[in-house]
C-alpha cells in the first residue's frame, strides 16, 4: 500500500525532485530494504540485551 502511495505522490512532487526521476527503481528498491533493516536493529539489540537478564531475579524486582 506504501509503494503504490509514494509513486503517486512522487508524480505530484515531479517539480520539486532535481536530478532524479518521480518513479526511479533503485530509490522505490532500496528505501524498503534500508528500512527494514533499520527495523531489525531496533528490534534485535533490546531483545538481545533481555536475554541476558536472568528470569528469577527480573520477576522478583516486580
Amino acid at each position: 500500500m506504501g509503494l503504490p502511495g509514494a509513486a503517486l505522490v512522487s508524480r505530484v512532487m515531479s517539480g520539486l525532485l532535481f536530478g532524479v526521476l518521480p518513479v526511479d527503481p533503485l530509490t522505490f528498491g532500496a528505501t524498503p530494504i534500508v528500512l527494514a533493516a533499520v527495523a531489525l536493529v531496533a528490534c534485535c539489540l533490546p531483545a538481545r540485551r533481555a536475554t541476558r537478564v536472568d528470569p528469577v531475579v527480573a520477576l522478583r524486582m516486580e
